[in-house]
Protein backbone atom coordinates (compact mmCIF):
# COMPACT_ATOMS: atom_id res chain seq x y z
CA UNK A 1 0.00 0.00 0.00
CA UNK A 2 1.82 3.79 -0.50
CA UNK A 3 1.67 5.73 2.22
CA UNK A 4 1.45 9.15 1.08
CA UNK A 5 2.19 11.93 3.07
CA UNK A 6 0.93 15.22 3.18
CA UNK A 7 2.86 18.17 4.64
CA UNK A 8 2.14 21.86 5.46
CA UNK A 9 2.47 24.81 7.78
CA UNK A 10 0.98 27.48 9.46
CA UNK A 11 2.48 31.29 10.72
CA UNK A 12 4.37 31.94 7.81
CA UNK A 13 3.65 35.46 7.99
CA UNK A 14 3.35 36.41 11.63
CA UNK A 15 5.16 38.93 13.62
CA UNK A 16 5.22 36.62 16.64
CA UNK A 17 5.26 32.94 17.44
CA UNK A 18 6.58 29.90 15.95
CA UNK A 19 5.80 28.50 12.45
CA UNK A 20 4.75 25.05 13.17
CA UNK A 21 4.12 22.09 9.82
CA UNK A 22 2.16 19.14 9.87
CA UNK A 23 2.42 15.80 8.22
CA UNK A 24 -0.01 13.62 8.02
CA UNK A 25 -0.57 9.94 6.50
CA UNK A 26 -4.42 9.09 5.74
CA UNK A 27 -5.62 5.61 5.69
CA UNK A 28 -7.41 5.15 2.47
CA UNK A 29 -9.47 2.68 4.13
CA UNK A 30 -10.97 5.25 6.65
CA UNK A 31 -11.96 8.61 4.61
CA UNK A 32 -12.46 11.55 6.55
CA UNK A 33 -15.40 13.92 4.84
CA UNK A 34 -14.93 17.82 4.80
CA UNK A 35 -11.16 18.13 4.64
CA UNK A 36 -10.24 21.32 2.73
CA UNK A 37 -7.52 24.06 3.14
CA UNK A 38 -7.78 25.08 6.53
CA UNK A 39 -8.21 29.03 5.81
CA UNK A 40 -11.43 28.38 4.39
CA UNK A 41 -12.57 26.36 7.34
CA UNK A 42 -14.22 28.18 10.62
CA UNK A 43 -12.71 27.52 13.99
CA UNK A 44 -15.25 25.07 15.35
CA UNK A 45 -15.14 23.12 12.22
CA UNK A 46 -11.01 22.93 12.49
CA UNK A 47 -11.72 21.75 15.53
CA UNK A 48 -13.60 19.12 14.76
CA UNK A 49 -11.54 17.68 11.87
CA UNK A 50 -8.54 18.10 13.51
CA UNK A 51 -9.75 15.27 16.04
CA UNK A 52 -10.99 13.11 13.12
CA UNK A 53 -7.93 13.61 11.31
CA UNK A 54 -5.83 12.02 14.62
CA UNK A 55 -8.11 9.48 15.55
CA UNK A 56 -8.05 7.93 11.96
CA UNK A 57 -5.03 8.82 9.83
CA UNK A 58 -2.33 6.30 10.13
CA UNK A 59 0.55 8.33 11.02
CA UNK A 60 0.13 12.06 11.96
CA UNK A 61 2.88 14.81 13.42
CA UNK A 62 3.32 18.20 14.65
CA UNK A 63 6.61 20.31 14.93
CA UNK A 64 7.71 23.59 15.18
CA UNK A 65 10.81 26.10 14.32
CA UNK A 66 11.12 28.71 17.26
CA UNK A 67 11.12 32.08 16.56
CA UNK A 68 14.83 32.48 17.24
CA UNK A 69 15.80 29.37 14.79
CA UNK A 70 13.44 31.71 12.37
CA UNK A 71 15.55 35.00 13.34
CA UNK A 72 18.46 33.00 12.71
CA UNK A 73 18.09 31.11 9.79
CA UNK A 74 14.83 33.20 8.30
CA UNK A 75 11.44 31.96 7.63
CA UNK A 76 11.55 29.53 4.85
CA UNK A 77 14.58 28.09 6.16
CA UNK A 78 13.06 27.68 9.63
CA UNK A 79 9.48 26.36 7.62
CA UNK A 80 11.86 23.32 5.82
CA UNK A 81 13.30 22.71 9.30
CA UNK A 82 9.66 22.28 10.76
CA UNK A 83 8.86 20.44 7.60
CA UNK A 84 11.50 18.13 8.53
CA UNK A 85 10.99 17.79 11.83
CA UNK A 86 7.44 16.71 11.32
CA UNK A 87 8.12 14.22 8.72
CA UNK A 88 10.71 12.38 10.90
CA UNK A 89 8.61 12.35 14.29
CA UNK A 90 6.29 10.08 11.90
CA UNK A 91 5.17 6.74 13.47
CA UNK A 92 5.22 5.31 9.63
CA UNK A 93 8.07 6.11 6.72
CA UNK A 94 6.09 7.51 3.80
CA UNK A 95 6.04 6.11 0.74
CA UNK A 96 5.94 9.58 -1.06
CA UNK A 97 5.75 13.23 0.29
CA UNK A 98 3.28 15.98 -1.30
CA UNK A 99 3.97 19.01 0.30
CA UNK A 100 1.74 22.51 -0.43
CA UNK A 101 3.65 25.38 -2.08
CA UNK A 102 6.28 25.50 -4.96
CA UNK A 103 9.72 24.70 -3.09
CA UNK A 104 10.70 21.35 -1.09
CA UNK A 105 12.72 21.13 1.68
CA UNK A 106 16.26 20.20 1.59
CA UNK A 107 17.36 16.84 2.78
CA UNK A 108 14.32 14.57 1.86
CA UNK A 109 15.22 11.21 2.08
CA UNK A 110 12.11 10.14 0.13
CA UNK A 111 10.36 11.24 -2.95
CA UNK A 112 8.93 14.76 -2.31
CA UNK A 113 6.68 16.38 -4.78
CA UNK A 114 5.20 20.59 -4.33
CA UNK A 115 1.83 21.52 -5.71
CA UNK A 116 0.70 24.71 -5.95
CA UNK A 117 -2.33 25.28 -4.00
CA UNK A 118 -2.17 21.51 -2.65
CA UNK A 119 -3.90 22.30 0.76
CA UNK A 120 -7.07 22.38 -1.46
CA UNK A 121 -6.27 19.72 -4.10
CA UNK A 122 -4.35 17.01 -1.95
CA UNK A 123 -7.11 15.48 1.35
CA UNK A 124 -3.40 14.56 2.87
CA UNK A 125 -1.86 18.06 2.04
CA UNK A 126 -5.10 19.25 3.68
CA UNK A 127 -5.28 17.37 6.65
CA UNK A 128 -1.73 18.42 7.89
CA UNK A 129 -3.13 22.44 6.80
CA UNK A 130 -5.37 21.56 9.25
CA UNK A 131 -3.45 20.12 12.33
CA UNK A 132 -0.78 22.69 11.76
CA UNK A 133 -3.15 25.84 12.26
CA UNK A 134 -5.43 24.24 15.07
CA UNK A 135 -1.96 23.66 16.63
CA UNK A 136 -0.45 26.94 16.20
CA UNK A 137 -3.81 28.63 17.23
CA UNK A 138 -3.22 26.54 20.42
CA UNK A 139 0.01 27.91 21.13
CA UNK A 140 -0.98 31.52 20.49
CA UNK A 141 -3.53 31.36 22.65
CA UNK A 142 -1.32 30.04 24.97
CA UNK A 143 1.29 33.12 24.59
CA UNK A 144 -1.80 34.94 24.90
CA UNK A 145 -2.66 34.43 28.43
CA UNK A 146 1.56 34.88 29.22
CA UNK A 147 1.33 38.63 27.13
CA UNK A 148 -2.17 39.92 27.25
CA UNK A 149 -1.19 43.20 26.13
CA UNK A 150 -0.56 41.79 22.52
CA UNK A 151 -3.85 40.69 21.64
CA UNK A 152 -2.64 37.11 20.74
CA UNK A 153 -6.37 35.65 21.09
CA UNK A 154 -7.51 37.93 18.42
CA UNK A 155 -4.90 38.14 15.54
CA UNK A 156 -2.51 35.06 16.10
CA UNK A 157 0.56 36.93 15.75
CA UNK A 158 0.11 38.40 12.45
CA UNK A 159 0.39 42.25 11.91
CA UNK A 160 -3.24 43.81 12.39
CA UNK A 161 -3.17 47.38 12.93
CA UNK A 162 -4.22 46.38 16.75
CA UNK A 163 -0.58 44.05 16.89
CA UNK A 164 1.11 47.14 15.74
CA UNK A 165 -0.24 49.39 17.94
CA UNK A 166 0.51 47.31 20.97
CA UNK A 167 4.11 46.67 19.66
CA UNK A 168 4.35 50.33 19.68
CA UNK A 169 3.23 50.92 23.29
CA UNK A 170 5.03 47.53 24.98
CA UNK A 171 7.42 46.78 22.91
CA UNK A 172 8.50 43.44 21.10
CA UNK A 173 8.70 40.41 23.81
CA UNK A 174 10.69 37.20 23.13
CA UNK A 175 8.17 35.96 20.93
CA UNK A 176 8.42 38.21 18.38
CA UNK A 177 10.46 37.82 15.56
CA UNK A 178 13.43 40.42 15.71
CA UNK A 179 14.19 39.57 11.86
CA UNK A 180 10.80 40.66 10.70
CA UNK A 181 10.62 44.26 9.48
CA UNK A 182 7.99 45.76 11.07
CA UNK A 183 9.58 44.25 14.62
CA UNK A 184 12.85 45.28 13.41
CA UNK A 185 12.29 48.85 12.50
CA UNK A 186 10.63 49.09 16.30
CA UNK A 187 13.75 47.81 17.71
CA UNK A 188 16.20 50.23 15.75
CA UNK A 189 13.81 52.88 16.82
CA UNK A 190 14.07 52.22 20.64
CA UNK A 191 17.80 51.62 20.13
CA UNK A 192 18.57 54.86 18.83
CA UNK A 193 16.25 56.94 21.43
Amino acid sequence: MQKICGVDEAGRGPLAGPVIAAAVILDPNRPIQGLADSKILTEKKRLILAEIIKANALAWSVASASVNEIDEINILQATFLAMRRAIANLSILPSEILIDGNCLPPGLSVTAKAIIKGDSKVAEISAASILAKVSRDAMMLSLDHEFPQYGFKQHKGYGTKAHIAALKQWGPSREHRQSFAPVRNLVDKLVSI
